[in-house]
């Protein structure tokens, strides 16, 4: 897999960069609050950097009022949802600095709305998948051997990411996020590139072919041709597979259960930490499952000489490549936990450089995304993290949106005949999310410094 070091090059620079950080800011704040607390001895008891709920973790929840935050609220909602959907990556990266800026959300309150944006336009997205046929065969456009083989690592990804959201600091999120936002953009803007050149020279051929002459194309990139209209309700019978959706609802059942139950439990008890360890063999059994099966089939395969693909994927299935798929996926349900952004941020490149053509990879990545994101809102909800009113509004916006931005890339995809559209959305989505995620981390950490607020980890029991 030609972006394995790539990736692991971008987290563990990531990781390192905000050790260094950790340390740096720790060194340079310690003396500075130590001077301000001799100061103001007697204007307060509490030192500044020994208050750990500042500001910077305090709810803000701002009302639903008419007026231009909320007016461009909707607009930023509307566009996001929309174009987050084309290509499967949600979002996130957009909303939350959005909620936070203009709306004047809390940080952490931002990327709890974020997720519940998501979920409402992955819904969306998801129900006119289910009416849309595969682009180059007679099969579902939503993989449904890939959903089971991500879900699994996405849902512990983001029970883990949602629990680190409580301690990490907002800066420290920032630069591991933007670092991976630059690089998977960068990544997909290239993987875009490739195949729009690809598609010219296939359109160019097909030209050729229907004036008359007879010539033959070398590119990997295939168009469907003309089959039979199915309407869209015999799309939706012949997308769905009940047998795989059931253990995928299963799994998520599963999940949300036990965050009922942590949420009954006492912070950081014995039963607390035992709850949260019962996901991590519900994740390993399924993921397990499916990743011997497309192993064993690959290997099955290879054997007979068929070198059709197990899946939509195109790669060897080998114990090192599963290994690193999960890893991945893993990593992409922590950032979606860590930030509110979507899953889709990891996934739906990842899906790309697999190899799966980018309608089915937008429609996979957005399928699993919604079950992550629903997961992501109801550990949320448990932990008061956002308010009802506001939140339903953006949602319902977020469901139109979501709808109409896969109706608009379905008919420019076809009209133009180029899916790497799909990729190139995808590619200036996480880019402007890399931008706006940037400018809200530097504009709090700026006015956390400035306000000698503590800017280190907070307690894992803290659930405030």
């Amino acid at each position: 897999m030609g972006t394995r070091g790539f990736l692991l090059y971008l987290i563990i620079s990531g990781f390192s960069l905000a050790i260094l950080c950790t340390f740096f800011l720790n060194n340079i704040n310690a003396p500075r609050s130590l001077a301000s607390s001799l100061n103001q001895n007697n204007l307060s008891s509490t030192p500044a950097h020994l208050n750990k709920h500042s500001s910077s973790n305090q709810k803000v929840w701002p009302k639903l009022e008419f007026g231009w935050r909320s007016v461009l609220a909707t607009l930023i909602c509307f566009l996001g949802s929309a174009f987050g959907t084309i290509g499967g990556v949600g979002g996130g990266g957009i909303f939350v600095p959005m909620l936070n800026l203009i709306v004047g959300f809390d940080t952490k309150s931002s990327a709890a709305i974020s997720k519940c944006i998501i979920m409402g336009a992955s819904a969306s997205s998801v129900w006119y998948s289910l009416m849309v046929p595969h682009p180059s065969k007679e099969a579902p456009i939503i993989d449904y051997d890939l959903s089971l083989f991500f879900q699994p690592v996405l849902l512990l990804g983001i029970t883990i990411g949602v629990t680190l959201s409580i301690a990490f600091p907002f800066w420290l999120i920032t630069i591991l996020i933007v670092i991976l936002f630059l690089g998977t953009s960068s990544r997909s803007f290239y993987k875009g590139i490739e195949m729009w050149k690809q598609e010219t020279i296939l359109n160019k051929e097909l030209k050729k072919q229907q004036d008359g002459s007879n010539v033959s194309t070398n590119t990997d990139y295939h168009v469907l041709g003309s089959r039979e209209e199915k309407s869209a309700s015999e799309m939706m019978k012949f997308n769905l597979r009940w047998k795989k959706f059931i253990i995928l609802v299963s799994v998520w059942v599963a999940f949300i259960l036990l965050q009922i139950i942590k949420s009954k439990t006492v912070s950081c008890s014995i039963l607390f930490w035992v709850v949260n360890a019962l996901q991590i063999p519900i994740a390993i059994l399924v993921f397990g499952y499916e990743a011997v099966r497309l192993w064993r089939e690959n290997k099955k395969r290879k054997m007979n000489g068929n070198m059709e693909s197990v899946c939509e994927a195109t790669i060897d299935w080998t114990p090192l490549n599963i290994a690193f798929c999960a890893f991945c996926g893993t990593m992409g349900g922590i950032v979606g936990g860590l930030l509110g952004s979507g899953s889709g941020f990891v996934q739906g490149p990842l899906l790309l450089e697999l190899g799966v053509i980018p309608q089915v990879a937008s429609a996979t990545a957005t399928f699993v995304m919604f079950f992550s994101s629903s997961l992501s809102v109801v550990e949320f909800y448990l932990l008061k993290r956002f308010p009802i009113p506001y939140t339903s509004y953006l949602i319902l916006v977020s469901v139109i949106a979501g709808f109409l931005g896969q109706l608009l890339v379905t008919k420019l995809v076809k009209f133009f005949g180029r899916a790497s559209i799909i990729v190139l959305i995808l590619s200036a989505v996480i880019f402007a999310s890399a931008l706006t995620m940037g400018v809200d981390g530097i504009k709090q950490s700026l006015n956390m410094i400035e306000k000698h607020e503590y800017m280190g980890f907070l307690s894992l029991c803290d659930r405030s």
